[in-house]
């Protein structure tokens, strides 16, 4: 159907309350957070809210991250919103897919641009990914997100995932890796001609290297993140 009646638009597209709680997906890509009490939240992923809610930013030095970061990362992505009180929260991120994910004492590293929102009581670690900012201006920090609760994390269409082991690591692009297993830790290594045999480029590639045993989710899109300049 391509034609609606007003009334008819209306009801197909206003948000229900699906009885599921804090997090709740309105639709793939609109997140509506039932909020009583706090959450952090993407910088910028705010596109509606009822009720009385307050919204603060914090920047990555208000969460004891270090001069070195705050200089290295720039964008939305690099600073948190704390929402607080009680209302419905609209959440958004340029028409990503949005993932729900219920952690119980365990741990997930996201890309630092793919965090959407996480409940207070998940420890939230930021990473600097050294290695890969020397050698590329994308991938630059990543969020380690541990304990009990909903986070929510945003990919460019639908996601993979793949298992990692001792036999089979696993190689991925860094502009199309969106999370891993809180476990794993990646090496990065150049590769003369990894993106010319795919036809995307040429010259050296940045690969992702994960040994060991866990799990790599991937997107089919390569996201190109801003460095900061100075």
């Amino acid at each position: 159907m391509s034609q609606y009646t007003l009334a008819e638009f209306i009801d197909r597209t206003k948000n229900r309350d699906r009885g599921e709680g804090l997090f709740e997906l309105e639709n793939p890509r609109f997140l509506e957070v039932n909020l009583d009490g706090m959450i952090w939240m993407k910088m910028g992923a705010m596109v509606a809210y009822i009720g009385q809610v307050k919204f603060t930013r914090e920047t990555l030095m208000g969460q004891g991250l270090g001069n070195l970061l705050k200089k290295a990362v720039s964008g939305e992505g690099a600073q948190l919103t704390k929402a607080e009180g009680v209302g419905a929260v609209y959440l958004a991120d340029s028409g990503k897919k949005i993932i729900i994910l219920r952690l119980t004492d365990e741990a997930i590293v996201v890309n630092g641009n793919d965090v959407l929102a996480f409940e207070p009581q998940i420890t939230c670690n930021i990473k600097m990914m050294k290695k890969v900012t020397a050698m590329m201006a994308g991938g630059l920090f990543n969020v380690r997100l541990e304990g009990s609760g909903l986070v929510a994390i945003t990919t460019h269409y639908d996601p993979i995932t793949l298992h990692v082991s001792p036999d089979n690591p696993v190689i991925t692009d860094p502009n199309a890796t969106v999370a891993w297993s809180g476990n794993l830790e990646p090496n990065f290594k150049k590769d003369v001609s990894f993106k010319t045999f795919l036809g995307r480029g040429s010259g050296e590639s940045i690969q992702m290297e994960f040994k060991g045993e866990g799990f790599v989710v991937g997107q089919p899109y390569e996201e190109v993140y801003m460095q900061a300049g100075g």
